[in-house]
């Protein structure tokens, strides 16, 4: 199953040098192998190491990329959880090298390092996953809210607040916010998304010049952030509810509500 799952994805990563070099030695040692000079084990022990790099060209592409969508992330952490999987497996196999004798337990320290940077890597990906799903909700809310607008009346009930202001939001108005946001809560003001993202893109929202911060409109910091921008003529959406059946979605979109993209927009 693991290679067939690396096989999958072997496609996107040829270009990638370790990938190259891994397949390489995959082929040259099957075709020792078919010959009967030399072990099946070493060329399983390469095909995995083959399954390794590709699954760390996926985390380059995705965990350690600037922009992911949410369809990618099942496939970065699936790849940081073979990753972590192979190394809890060397880890076995390097324990019972020590029990049996062949091996000193200070052997041991390289392969619990390797663990330990594992993990942590798989904790990443989880924590990254976490931070697309919360922005796929905001970005499903905003969506609702455009089509509820679009099919009803003038003064039905909505799913967020509106503020008009004076229509205008710039990267200095921006900044404006998040310095006296950073004075008010000393701490940064939470934008989850500045400007376009891929999240957006895959739905199909222009979201270019606008932000969304990860905050809930009635909790203090977004009582707070609403005055200010009310103040301040910043236009905005409060939005406090969710998308029944798929997002929580509670946030306050800073700037004109996102528009539709257009084809070559």
């Amino acid at each position: 199953m693991l290679l067939v799952c690396a096989g999958a994805v072997g496609g996107q990563t040829n270009d990638v040098p370790e990938v190259a070099r891994a397949k390489a030695e995959v082929g040259k040692l099957r075709a020792l192998v078919e010959a009967g000079v030399a072990p099946r084990a070493q060329l399983e022990k390469a095909e995995e190491a083959m399954a390794d790099a590709q699954d760390a060209a996926i985390l380059r592409r995705t965990l350690y990329g600037e922009d992911l969508t949410a369809e990618q992330t099942d496939e970065m952490m699936t790849a940081a959880s073979r990753r972590f999987d192979r190394r809890r497996k060397a880890l076995d196999e390097a324990k019972r090298l020590v029990e049996a004798g062949a091996a000193s337990q200070l052997s041991l320290g390289a392969f619990l390092e390797e663990l330990d940077r594992a993990r942590k890597e798989a904790d990443l990906a989880e924590s990254r996953a976490s931070l697309v799903r919360e922005l796929t909700e905001m970005a499903q809310a905003e969506e609702a809210l455009a089509n509820k607008l679009a099919e009803e009346p003038a003064g039905a009930p909505q799913l967020a607040d509106r503020y008009d202001g004076d229509g205008i939001f710039t990267a200095g108005t921006l900044a404006r916010v998040e310095m006296a946001f950073a004075r008010q809560f000393g701490k940064p003001l939470p934008v989850s998304a500045n400007g376009e993202t891929a999240v957006h893109r895959a739905l199909g929202f222009d979201h270019r010049g606008r932000v969304d911060v990860a905050v809930h409109p009635d909790q203090p910091e977004g009582v707070w952030l609403r005055a200010y921008l009310t103040e301040n003529r910043i236009p905005y959406f409060a939005f406090r509810q969710a998308v029944p059946g798929k997002a929580t979605g509670a946030h306050i979109h800073i700037g004109p509500m996102s528009t539709r993209l257009t084809p070559g927009g």
